[in-house]
């Protein structure tokens, strides 16, 4: 336990406080990931400010997940090439100059660049918080580290309609970058001080053809699914660049085996621990993700309720999610994985199920009630089981088990949206041209929360696979 009040050091065995750096880590993160949900309240008013279809105005949310998603492996390569220092200043002057360009911007086209440009920053800033949080913290206080992640990764996205959905009732949508641009500025002033170089470089040599198939393969799928998500499975393209998406990153996969500097070590997969927990991980994410789109359907197409309102209703879920983020890294630390995970699922499956049983007359507080349970469990099952998989990993293979683990979240975030609104949509179809007295609507809302509390049964089980132990190093 002597560890425990120690400073961390940088590469070249001097101290530093580790206060200052977590603070600017989470803060440039928080930033970051809420931009992923920032513009799906304000999208209808730059629909008619800027003259586009829904279909042009969706890409803007689309194309920062595929460009961040296409970022994330890359981040692996980058942290043993480039100080980490530096990548982090590169990342968040490319999201501060994307930022200027979005608040700026007079045209649909001006306006997707600077998303795009924002998207690189993002995609970098998350792997490469993660993989610091991760070393800047000794073993035994890693769950507590990863609570403070977790506040960010699954509390920005929740809290970001809300607060676009005021802003952009008051004032123009330009002003959800205005806001964000002067704290980018602090954050980047407090990085000047307190972000310390905490990586031994490897410089490993870049393989241009595993990148552009990394690149290609990640990008077709999170494309094809995103197609899915916004006009259904039956689209021939959407299946077609999945499988071409599938077939690329098989490529990859084997090319990695066989360079003795891999662009990614997949390696990592042959640790159990750290397979098993990002694939419940992500699966449970992929939930969450989904929920928080059928949730607003449901209370914007049943009870009438507008676009801040249905936020609104997301919100104390999301305060539950923050508190208790912290409390179940803590909690991990203290008790290890096993429990506190079997816990959190066993709740996160006890809340999920009466979501199955949605009526119109659903009262609005026993909604708000299960849906802050739900966030409960999930926030005593992702960031615990997260940081056993990772723990489980050697240093040196921390940023590509960080890689991967967001690499994979992303991809399963994309493919729940598109699942869960997949199953509804076709069960909507289905009962309106039976002429069903039943709505149509809520049919399909029910199946698709049966989609999910299916993936949560899953999850569940897969658990029981998972040591108990936190700190043992597997081989890898």
């Amino acid at each position: 336990m002597k560890n425990i009040d120690t400073q961390p050091v940088d590469i070249n065995g001097k101290s530093f406080e580790r206060s200052g750096f977590v603070l600017v880590l989470l803060l440039g993160t928080f930033l970051t990931i809420i931009n992923q949900t920032l513009l799906v309240t304000a999208l209808p008013k730059i629909m008619n400010d800027l003259g586009i279809s829904a279909i042009n105005a969706q890409w803007l949310i689309t194309s920062f997940m595929l460009i961040s998603g296409i970022m994330i492996p890359t981040s692996a390569f980058l942290l043993n090439t480039i100080t980490n220092r530096t990548l982090f200043f590169v990342a968040m002057v490319s999201f501060s100059i994307g930022t200027l360009i979005c608040a700026l911007s007079t045209t649909f086209n001006i306006l997707l660049l600077g998303r795009i440009i924002q998207a690189i920053g993002s995609g970098l800033m998350i792997p490469l918080m993660q993989t610091l949080m991760f070393l800047v913290y000794p073993a035994e206080r890693r769950g507590e580290a990863m609570g403070l992640v977790g506040i960010v990764i699954a509390f920005s996205p929740a809290i970001a309609p809300s607060v676009s959905g005021w802003i952009v009732d008051h004032y123009t949508w330009r002003y959800l970058f205005y806001i964000i641009l002067p704290i980018i500025g602090v954050n980047l002033l407090l990085a000047f001080f307190y972000m310390k170089n905490i990586i031994n470089l490897t410089k490993p040599k870049f393989d241009f053809f595993s990148f552009l198939l990394s690149s290609l393969g990640l990008g077709s799928l999170l494309y094809g699914i995103g197609v899915a998500g916004n006009v259904g499975w039956q689209n021939k393209i959407s299946w077609i660049t999945c499988v071409i998406g599938i077939v690329i990153i098989f490529l990859f996969s084997r090319r990695q085996f066989k360079l003795t500097q891999p662009f990614l070590e997949l390696g990592v997969f042959k640790n159990r621990t750290f397979t098993l927990s990002t694939i419940i991980v992500a699966i449970v994410f992929m939930t969450m993700i989904g929920s928080e789109i059928l949730l607003p359907i449901y209370t914007q197409s049943l009870k009438g309720f507008s676009a801040l309102q249905s936020g609104l209703i997301l919100l104390p879920g999301a305060l539950v999610l923050g508190i208790i983020s912290p409390i179940a890294g803590k909690l991990f630390d203290k008790f290890g994985v096993k429990k506190i995970t079997m816990i959190g699922m066993f709740i996160l499956a006890l809340a999920s199920f009466p979501f199955l049983m949605l009526t119109k007359d659903t009262a609005t507080w026993w909604i708000v009630c299960l849906y802050s349970l739900r966030m409960l469990g999930m926030g005593l099952v992702m960031m615990p089981l997260a940081t056993a998989g990772i723990n489980a990993l050697s240093n040196n293979l921390i940023s590509h088990g960080s890689a991967i683990n967001n690499t994979v979240r992303q991809v399963f975030a994309s493919l729940g949206a598109a699942i869960m609104v997949g199953v509804m949509s076709s069960t909507v179809v289905k009962y309106s041209n039976e002429n069903e007295d039943v709505s149509s609507i809520l049919r399909g809302l029910n199946n698709g929360f049966m989609s999910a509390f299916i993936l949560i049964v899953i999850a569940f089980i897969l658990c029981f696979f998972i040591k108990h132990s936190v700190y043992t190093k597997e081989k890898s």
